[in-house]
């Protein structure tokens, strides 16, 4: 899909007076920390909705799940360094509108904060099944408390069904099996993450979980939640079988939190839509799973969900809050662990039918290798499975197609998901 970033007229860069992060997540947190490391002095402020201060969310569907982690050691930052940001947190108080023109943010408990530069770091919320909310027993995956919910329902419960075969529903599926429940996953492709890895690779996706145990119910979707006495009791799918289940969890994507902005006046389309500076709106930026920007490489809108992201975006974002004027072109990625596997994937690989797959390291047979991409002649992808250094390595790769511009536009994904 090609598509050409909005024109946004911007008036001449200066120095922010001072700046209000509306997010207290990894993304937020990082375009603090980089605005403080190049010198900026003014006034920082980060809002957030949750009351926990910024943590990673990437080991919540892991470590934390599986009781490895405690949940302190998901805190990205000790309580010293965020208070040498010099930075003010509110926390536990969600934003509910924005006055772009006049950079003022509204919030849940009647505040108005005013900044001459604003950035949306407001990630993602998870979609949901009808009834799901009415049912216990039911889980999503989201936030720290989430998770230690889930975790909480997993070691009381025998027979777990996972809705979603993409990343987040293939993780929790591993961690439960490991935990020693009968787990189920239940997903529309025909094996999972199919629609991240390609045919091969989420082929050895589906034979690795079915080698560990689990039951893969894919190529059906999901027709409805069962319940007995307003707690779940297993998961109808659309060719009429049904799953049992004391617990399931909803992992079929998520929607971008983009509500907030309805009144706005800026332009909201699977995402806060930006351009290739991340740029929303005079003095309004977008970092993270929210932000939808222009990648002028690929020549296309692009919006990634993913740790990685989250942090290069926000070093840009910094750099252009105090004056730069930085595109924002990286090479996509996202990364997985399952079990004793990583996964790993720099830029796209293609699905289509003219789709070429090319072994360049290892051999899949042993469990380690890297493979590379190529769509109508040209590279767009690489993945390793367990071979981290030789994948980085190939990752220049894709680096180098993409160096060549918006040809690639046709492979470049809508979102990829971590």
């Amino acid at each position: 899909m090609r598509a050409t970033a909005d024109p946004i007229s911007h008036t001449t860069q200066r120095e922010a007076a001072d700046v209000l992060v509306v997010g207290a997540c990894a993304a937020g947190l990082t375009t603090v920390e980089a605005l403080r490391r190049h010198g900026y002095r003014g006034k920082v402020t980060v809002l957030g909705e949750e009351t926990h201060p910024p943590y990673d969310r990437p080991p919540l569907s892991k470590q934390v799940l599986a009781g490895t982690w405690q949940p302190d050691r998901t805190q990205l930052r000790p309580r010293e360094a965020l208070s040498a940001l010099d930075a003010e947190f509110i926390l536990g108080d969600p934003a509910v509108g924005l006055d772009a023109t006049t950079r003022t943010v509204r919030t849940a408990s009647g505040r108005a904060l005013r900044a001459d530069a604003i950035v949306v770091a407001t990630g993602t919320r998870p979609r949901t099944l009808p009834g799901q909310s009415g049912l216990s027993g039911v889980h999503a995956l989201r936030t720290l408390d989430d998770a230690l919910a889930l975790r909480t329902g997993l070691l009381g419960a025998t027979r777990l069904v996972v809705v979603g075969d993409g990343v987040l529903g293939a993780e929790i599926a591993a961690t439960a099996r490991t935990m020693g429940l009968d787990v189920t996953l239940a997903g529309p492709q025909h094996a999972p993450m199919a629609g991240q890895l390609g045919h091969g690779a989420a082929d050895l996706l589906a034979e690795l979980h079915t080698a560990r145990g689990i039951r893969l119910r894919l190529g059906a979707g999901v027709r409805a939640l069962a319940g007995s006495a307003g707690a779940v009791t297993g998961v109808s799918l659309d060719n009429g079988e049904v799953l049992p289940a004391d617990l399931v969890v909803v992992a079929i994507g998520a929607d971008p939190v983009t509500d907030w902005l309805r009144d706005s006046g800026l332009r909201v389309d699977n995402g806060l839509v930006c351009d290739s500076r991340c740029r929303a709106a005079d003095g309004v930026y977008a970092v993270g799973d929210v932000a939808r920007w222009h990648h002028d490489q690929l020549g296309a809108l692009l919006r990634l969900e993913n740790r990685t992201n989250a942090g290069e975006q926000a070093m840009v974002v910094a750099a252009n809050i105090l004056g730069g004027d930085r595109a924002y072109t990286p090479v996509p990625y996202f990364w997985t662990d399952q079990f004793d596997t990583k996964i790993q994937v720099h830029g796209v690989v293609p699905a289509g039918a003219g789709a070429e797959m090319t072994v360049v390291d290892g051999d899949p047979a042993t469990g380690r290798f890297v493979a590379r991409y190529r769509s109508e002649g040209r590279v767009t992808g690489v993945l390793g499975w367990n071979m981290p250094k030789q994948t980085r390595l190939r990752r220049q790769d894709v680096a180098d197609a993409l160096a060549g511009g918006p040809a690639a536009a046709t492979t470049a994904p809508t979102t990829t998901p971590h």
